[in-house]
């Protein structure tokens, strides 16, 4: 018995990630880390499930962000309140960053799993909200045969993308991810479901955004009302961007739907509003 309640307490814990929150780091910060066959679970109230994946908040960082990293066949989830599901991925939120961001990620086979109220899926992915960044952001990320689902309200699930909000880039953003026989779902109520996509709002951007991504036989899924489903696009909403739009995207044999009211659907598509 004593055995089983420590494998379960570990799997609590953040595997192979690099957290910093209200910190200046006057250097480069670099996660190299290999998963496979792992899990990671947080249950309860504002828990963070974190596996290969570096999270940067309210903090200055003086060098480039690299994340890299080999979950193949692993599973993390997030299930309660307010909770974060990284897998692969690099999460940037108010903070200074004076270098490039660069998330290098293979997940054939795993699983990113969010349940619950306000909750955020990111399989091979990178976000960045509220933030500075003097470089370019590159998301490389294979994502074939993995499963990346957000259940709940406010929720938002994102597989090999790149999302910038209320942030200011000076470089390009590129995105570059093979999610070939994926599925991302997101169910609930103003939920986000991206696959193989570059979401930019509110933001400035001072060069070329490039989506570059192969989804032949993924299925992207948004149900419920006032959600997005975006597969294979670049969908640019009020933001400023200084340099070329490219969406290179292969979609033979996908699935991209919408169900419910008020709900939008785009695959290999460039949305600009």
């Amino acid at each position: 018995m004593k055995k089983i309640v420590f494998m379960a307490a570990g799997l609590l814990l953040a595997q192979s990630a690099v957290s910093f929150a209200a910190s200046d780091v006057r250097g480069a910060v670099v996660n190299q880390s290999n998963n496979q066959g792992s899990a990671n679970v947080a249950i309860g109230a504002d828990n963070n499930a974190n596996l290969g994946s570096t999270s940067i908040g309210n903090s200055s960082v003086r060098g480039a962000v690299v994340n890299q990293s080999q979950n193949q066949g692993s599973a993390n989830v997030a299930i309660g309140v307010g909770n974060t599901a990284n897998l692969g991925s690099t999460s940037i939120q108010n903070s200074d960053v004076r270098g490039a961001v660069v998330n290098q990620t293979e997940n054939q086979g795993s699983a990113n799993v969010a349940i619950g109220v306000g909750n955020t899926a990111n399989l091979g992915s990178t976000s960045i909200g509220g933030s500075s960044v003097r470089g370019a952001v590159v998301n490389q990320s294979l994502n074939q045969g993995a499963a990346n689902v957000a259940i709940g309200v406010g929720n938002t699930a994102n597989l090999g993308s790149t999302n910038i909000q209320n942030s200011d880039v000076r470089g390009a953003v590129v995105n570059q991810s093979d999610n070939r026989g994926a599925a991302n779902v997101a169910i609930g109520v103003g939920n986000k479901a991206n696959l193989g996509s570059t979401n930019i709002e509110n933001s400035n951007v001072r060069g070329a955004v490039v989506n570059q991504s192969q989804n032949q036989g993924s299925a992207n899924v948004a149900i419920g009302v006032g959600n997005k489903a975006n597969l294979g696009s670049v969908d640019i909403q009020n933001s400023n961007v200084r340099g070329a739009i490219v969406n290179q995207s292969n979609n033979q044999g996908a699935a991209n739907v919408a169900i419910g009211a008020g709900n939008e659907a785009n695959m290999g598509s460039i949305v600009v509003k």
